[in-house]
């Protein structure tokens, strides 16, 4: 499956993006440490957020 930039993720999509479990995804989200959207009851991230997140992670200079 290829993935635009644009894309909208799943929780389970982004859990395998990021290779980490579904729990401690639902926990960095609900501790807002990482940035995504409710849907009704489901979370929705945008790959071009998560991609600019994680560039922004990697730069020890710059505000998180």
């Amino acid at each position: 499956m290829q993935i635009n930039r644009d894309q909208v993720l799943t929780i389970d999509e982004l859990a395998t993006y990021l290779k980490i479990s579904k729990s401690t995804l639902y926990k960095l989200v609900q501790e807002d440490k990482i940035p995504g959207q409710k849907v009704g009851k489901h979370w929705r991230f945008r790959r071009k957020t998560i991609d600019e997140w994680l560039d922004q992670r990697n730069q020890p200079n710059k505000p998180q």
